[in-house]
């Protein structure tokens, strides 16, 4: 099938030195969307981001704000990026109480709810609430570092839940964060994602063009 390719440039990876300049750039670049990884030191041991930086990306750019909560409880943060300026929200289902409440919530303050599903997380978390979705996030690496190798067995992971989209028939979108690069885009999208974030593999290059047209150019190729 041919599926609209996004790329999500993940600013975990970014010179945060120069942020603003940084998404500038990966945007007018050809990235569609930025992807802002929220870590709490709690759900996840690291910390990274709040409300605030999400509310100066959205000064500096109209390119959508793909916000991942890796933080526990999710509702009262989910609200402040929403107020800050999120496009999508996703979260975990682990670190939620009451999961269809906080989709719920993330759509009545204006965004597009997610669940990220880790390496190890069942699918059965998707089995009531895919319907309430516009994004299923799969881990391909462990959640709390960027940087982190891909783990090749997620991509079958990927293909059960393309499966379940697909089965249901509406537009959900399948995004797959984590060691996403040139060499393995390729088999990311025939497994069947279409939103692909990009972290070290994009920031870390020397020509963001560049590095975009390489990741549009093995997307063509693997489909050719």
């Amino acid at each position: 099938m041919n599926r609209p390719a996004r790329i999500a440039a993940s600013i975990l990876s970014a010179d945060f030195a120069r942020l603003g300049d940084e998404v500038t750039q990966v945007v007018a670049a050809g990235a569609d969307l930025v992807h802002l990884d929220v870590m709490d030191n709690h759900y996840v041991p690291n910390l990274t981001i709040g409300p605030m930086v999400c509310e100066a990306i959205a000064r500096v750019t109209q390119a959508p704000l793909d916000v991942h909560l890796m933080v526990k409880p999710v509702d009262d943060l989910a609200l402040a990026f929403a107020r800050a300026g999120a496009s999508l929200i996703s979260f975990h289902p682990e670190a939620s109480q009451h999961v269809d409440r906080t989709i719920r919530l993330i759509r009545d303050a204006g965004c597009r709810p997610g669940l990220v599903l880790n390496p190890a997380t069942p699918l059965a978390c998707l089995d009531h609430v895919l319907p309430l979705l516009d994004l299923v996030l799969v881990m391909s690496v462990n959640p709390g570092f960027g940087g982190q190798a891909f783990i090749p067995y997620t991509l079958d992971k990927v293909a059960a839940v393309r499966a379940r989209i697909d089965k249901l028939g509406r537009e959900i979108w399948l995004e797959v964060d984590g060691g996403v690069k040139p060499s393995n885009i390729a088999a990311v999208a025939a497994a069947g994602a279409d939103t692909f974030v990009v972290g070290s593999a994009l920031f870390g290059a020397p020509d963001y063009p560049q590095r975009v047209a390489e990741l549009r150019g093995a997307l063509a190729a693997g489909k050719a």
